[in-house]
């Protein structure tokens, strides 16, 4: 009997590691990890033939006799049978991280969005997107969807950390608002107080004002990365010229419905030509690449600045390009010079007093983008040449707008940020009913004041909305009733030399009633972030954050 198990055992030893454990070590090789050592094979056999030799063993001491086979259900299907082991299909590796327990209740929606973010990554051709999700303040969902290293095969995860860009913004915000409640900072008084070297202005032979509420909110007058005055004029008149007749079509339009009137023909015909020629000219024009910042020189210099201060030189002798307060001009610039106040008004460095805040907000893994440190996780980011080839972006240093699209950051970490955000916005609503809450990292009053839309500026990312304070708000809206409702939400875009992101903040409705047992923060934030540039995804964060309220609102 010994030696038949011996045999038994060694031929499944055999034939378990060959059959199954090659098959493995295939698969293993096909989704990119590590191989597998021999030890691994052998081992895997060895336990295989030894429970069969088991199994053997307990038949031949005399297990007890096969019980009669019933007869099948007519009712329950018929069961396949169970493949032999070197038949069964392997299970495939994807590198989607294990769904939460407390998300479960949100499969439908996290079904929804992960179909939307397959359908934009493969629309513009993205290597990899990242998002994050969190209801209430808890984190409900993180996925990584491609891959973060083309060229080694490294897949996406919600670890992985790319450029943030323009949310960066939001960040220095935070640093201002410290030092403002703090009394440390006037947001009103000319710059020149905090950093005289920066020279005082006129525009038109007037001499004018620049202060740190006015760059806040883009309505300095100091230049983007175009430096041609002329075209930015030129641009911006003929984005007004657009509006006004898009307004009075509008109105046109309205007017021949009341009047039961009909186009003329060959005003339909001349409208019809032009939808055409624009969709043509969409079609055709270069794709991931940004007509207004990715053509200039500025944004991809190599060139590093030890501090705010030394980097004012690339931009601060140049002239406003309109008075300051009168029109909007989106300014990354305008935050380099934010930085240097933060400097002067904190006196701390101003990437020692952003580290300060990223540790109280618990954001461990934002950090400046610097080509030396080793950072984990860190993705590789890519764009398309001209023949439609995915080629790496060229190497640039950021040291120069650190404040306005310079820092590094993952999904995680800007949930963190907007549930703080969110938290100091409602907490001052919940205080009369628990008083035992905790302060927000920022005063209630000073979140109203950042989330309040400002006169006089756009928000590029939504037409709906406004540029706040280093966010972009639109504000509840509904027209008709039964028709369109506008939902209020804060949010940033980021675009930067191979990178996309967004961060939204769809607060809770609240009423007085609502708010009874209930704890801040209440509502969904949404991060984004992806290595390819150009890519829209404001739009789609809201849908996401859609998809979350909607479920949350139809749960009990």
């Amino acid at each position: 009997m010994y030696r038949l198990l011996s045999a038994v055992t060694n031929r499944a030893v055999t034939h378990g590691s060959c059959a199954w454990g090659c098959g493995r070590r295939a698969a293993h090789q096909r989704a990119g990890l590590p191989p597998l050592g021999p030890g691994w094979v052998g081992g895997l056999g060895l336990g295989l033939g030894l429970a069969l030799g088991v199994k053997l063993a307990g038949g031949l001491r005399g297990a007890s006799p096969t019980p009669p086979t019933a007869a099948p259900d007519p009712e329950t299907p018929p069961q396949a049978e169970p493949l032999p082991l070197q038949e069964q299909p392997l299970a495939q590796w994807s590198p989607q991280t294990p769904t939460p327990p407390h998300s479960r209740r949100f499969a439908r929606a996290i079904d929804r969005s992960r179909d939307l973010l397959h359908r934009i990554k493969d629309e513009v051709g993205a290597p990899g997107i990242v998002v994050g999700v969190s209801v209430d303040g808890k984190e409900v969902w993180s996925e990584g969807l491609g891959y973060a290293d083309v060229e080694n095969r490294v897949p996406c995860k919600p670890e992985t950390v790319m450029r943030i860009a323009s949310i960066s913004k939001s960040l220095t915000m935070v640093a201002i608002a410290k030092l403002w409640e703090a009394g440390k900072l006037d947001l009103d008084i000319p710059v020149q107080h905090y950093v005289p070297e920066f020279p005082e202005k006129e525009y038109e032979g007037e001499k004018v004002s620049v202060t740190t509420r006015l760059l806040i909110s883009h309505l300095s007058g100091i230049r983007h990365y175009e430096k041609d005055m002329k075209k930015v004029k030129e641009e911006k008149a003929y984005k007004a010229l657009k509006m006004m007749k898009g307004t009075m079509e509008s109105d046109q339009e309205k007017e021949l419905k009341v009047k039961g009137g009909k186009s003329n023909e060959k005003n339909d015909f001349a409208k019809a030509k032009i939808e055409q020629d624009n969709e043509a000219k969409g079609r055709n024009s270069k794709p991931c690449k940004k007509k207004n910042d990715f053509e200039q020189g500025e944004l991809y210099l190599k060139e590093k600045f030890e501090n705010s201060i030394e980097s004012l030189r690339l931009f601060k002798n140049d002239p406003l390009f309109f008075k300051p307060g009168s029109q909007f001009l989106y300014s990354t610039f305008g935050y380099t010079l934010l930085a240097a106040i933060v400097e002067r008004a904190s006196g701390y460095k101003y990437l020692d007093y952003m580290q300060k805040i990223f540790h109280d907000l618990d954001m461990l893994t934002t950090v400046q983008e610097e080509n030396e440190p080793v950072i984990y996780n860190r993705a590789r980011f890519y764009v398309y040449n001209k023949k439609r080839r995915l080629v790496n972006t060229p190497y640039v240093d950021n040291s120069y707008k650190w404040a306005g699209g310079g820092f590094l950051s993952t999904v995680g970490d800007l949930l963190k940020f907007g549930n703080a955000m969110l938290y100091g916005y409602q907490v001052g609503l919940f205080k009369n009913s628990n008083e035992n809450l905790l302060p927000g990292y920022l005063k209630p009053e000073t979140m109203l004041m950042i989330w309040t839309p400002v006169p006089n500026t756009e928000m590029s990312w939504d037409k709906e909305g406004k540029y706040a304070m280093a966010w972009g708000v639109v504000e509840k809206k509904q027209t008709y009733g039964s028709c369109r409702k506008q939902r209020h939400y804060a949010s940033h875009t980021g675009g930067a030399v191979g990178a996309s992101s967004v961060l939204l903040v769809l607060p809770e409705e609240l009423d007085a009633e609502a708010i009874n047992n209930k704890f801040p923060p209440r509502g969904t934030v949404v991060s984004i972030i992806c290595n390819m540039q150009s890519v829209g995804l404001n739009n789609t964060a809201l849908k996401i954050a859609l998809e979350f309220d909607k479920d949350r609102s139809d749960m009990p």
